[in-house]
C-alpha cells in the first residue's frame, strides 16, 4: 500500500480514494468500530446510501462481495477482502453527550490530547475539513461491529465479534472521498472506553473477492461506467 497510518482510539481520518485503489482497515487490538462514510470526491452530494444499499441487495450486514451504493444508484465500493465476516451498517453513530455519560468527560480543558468526542462529533470535525457539515452526516456501514436483529426487531451487539489482524478492504468503483473513524459502537455497554487502535492503508486494491452477482449490483457498476464514460 502506498499510505499507511495508525489511527488511534477516538481519532478521525479522512483521504481521496482514486477509482481502483482500496481503503484497507486492519483492526490491531481486537474489538475495534471504524464508522465509515464515502462520498463522491467530485459530487459530494452524491454519498453513501445506508438504506439502499440494504434493500437492493436484501442484506443486513456488509461482507465480502458486497457492494455499498450512492444516492443515485451507483456503486461507490465493493468489499474486495474481508475477514470479518459481518460489519454493521445499522447501529449508527453514538455522541459525546452518550460517551460523556458511560465513560465520564475527557475534555480539552482537563486532558489536552488525551480528550475525547463522540464518533458523530468527531466525522463532523473531520467533514469541515471538506466543506461539508450536519445536513451531509449520513448513516455509515461501522466495520468490524456485528449487530444481529431478533425475531422480534431488537438490536443485539455482539462484543468481541473483531480479533486482532482482522481486515477488510473497500475497492473504490468511482474516485472517492472517505472519512471515518476509530469510535464507540453505541450499543457497546463495555465498562472501559473500548475504541481500539485501527491501521488504514491505501494503494492499489489487493483483494481478490468479486462482487456478488445480482443485477441491481451489476446495474450499480455499469451506472458508474456510464457516468465516466458519457
Amino acid at each position: 500500500m502506498s499510505l499507511s497510518i495508525e489511527l488511534p482510539p477516538g481519532a478521525a481520518w479522512s483521504h481521496r480514494v482514486q477509482r481502483g485503489h482500496g481503503l484497507r482497515l486492519t483492526d490491531l487490538e481486537g474489538g475495534a468500530c471504524v464508522p465509515v462514510l464515502l462520498y463522491a470526491a467530485e459530487d459530494p452530494l452524491e454519498r453513501l446510501c445506508v438504506p439502499d444499499t440494504l434493500k437492493a441487495q436484501q442484506i443486513a450486514r456488509i461482507a465480502g462481495g458486497d457492494a455499498l451504493f450512492s444516492d443515485m444508484g451507483r456503486v461507490l465500493a465493493t468489499v474486495s477482502a474481508d475477514s470479518c465476516g459481518w460489519h454493521d451498517p445499522i447501529g449508527g453513530l453514538g455522541s459525546t453527550a452518550d460517551e460523556d455519560e458511560r465513560f465520564g468527560a475527557r475534555r480539552y480543558q482537563e486532558h489536552r490530547n488525551g480528550m475525547r468526542r463522540g464518533a458523530r462529533e468527531r466525522l463532523l470535525v473531520e467533514l469541515g475539513k471538506h466543506g461539508l457539515g450536519r445536513r451531509d452526516l449520513v448513516p455509515p456501514v461501522n466495520c468490524f461491529s456485528k449487530v444481529a436483529v431478533a425475531d422480534d426487531g431488537a438490536l443485539q451487539f455482539e462484543g468481541g465479534h473483531s480479533r486482532a489482524g482482522d481486515h477488510i478492504e473497500l475497492r473504490a468503483e468511482m474516485e472517492l472521498l472517505c472519512v471515518l473513524g476509530s469510535s464507540v459502537h453505541p450499543l457497546d455497554y463495555a465498562p472501559e472506553y473500548p475504541a481500539r487502535r485501527v491501521r488504514v492503508e491505501v494503494g492499489p486494491a489487493t483483494g481478490v473477492i468479486a462482487p456478488v452477482s445480482r443485477p441491481e449490483t451489476e446495474r450499480g457498476l455499469r451506472n458508474v461506467l456510464e457516468h465516466l464514460y458519457r
